[in-house]
């Protein structure tokens, strides 16, 4: 008994260790993405992947699209709904405030800063050849994540994904439909074959 009371009485602190270590990996992994994230909420979703997924394994590649697919059809910036997905499945609410700060943290320093230079910025040669180049490895970045989540929805083999892929970026690309109704449908379409697949299931 006494044996078992000091484990426990040694195992008791290191758990709020381990919850501010990984409050404080949230905080620095979304305060780093979102400051040196450029081109929009598209761009930060390699990021994300790299960090989330390939060096930390907090989450696989099937929840990213999940989480890209919860952050897109939600109100707001995607940088901040994604935060906020992974900031609560690692550590509730604690880990939203940690995410949603570190996210939201950089961009309004940094344009509070700019705010106050931007009449000077504006006509500067160097500036606007800067953001052109920029604008230039933005779209090279959005092809890279439209390539990475192409081939995770790909590797599935179902053709019904690949169908609603493609007609998404037909409409979208070539018939200029507005993405807030595609969204709609490919959720309606997501929630019909989820219900044929639990009728077939239980059949």
């Amino acid at each position: 008994m006494e044996e078992n009371k000091k484990s426990k009485n040694i195992e008791m602190p290191n758990e709020p260790t381990k919850n501010k270590h990984i409050l404080m990996q949230i905080f620095i992994s979304t305060l780093y993405l979102s400051a040196f994230t450029f081109g929009g909420g598209y761009v930060i979703v390699t990021l994300m992947k790299k960090k989330f997924v390939d060096d930390f394994h907090w989450i696989d590649e099937t929840e990213m699209l999940d989480l890209i697919a919860i952050a897109q059809s939600s109100p707001g910036a995607i940088a901040v709904n994604g935060a906020i997905v992974v900031g609560y499945k690692l550590a509730r609410i604690p880990g939203v405030l940690v995410a949603v700060l570190g996210t939201v943290l950089p961009p309004f320093v940094i344009i509070s800063v700019l705010s106050f230079f931007y009449e000077a910025f504006k006509e500067n040669i160097w500036v606007n050849l800067m953001l052109t180049g920029m604008q230039a490895g933005v779209g090279a970045v959005i092809a890279a994540v439209v390539y990475d989540m192409s081939r995770s929805v790909f590797s599935e083999k179902k053709v019904s994904l690949v169908a609603i892929m493609i007609a998404a970026f037909v409409a979208n690309y070539i018939f200029n439909v507005n993405v807030i109704y595609i969204v709609l449908i490919c959720i309606g379409l997501g929630l019909l074959q989820a219900l044929w697949q639990r009728g077939r299931s239980a059949a």
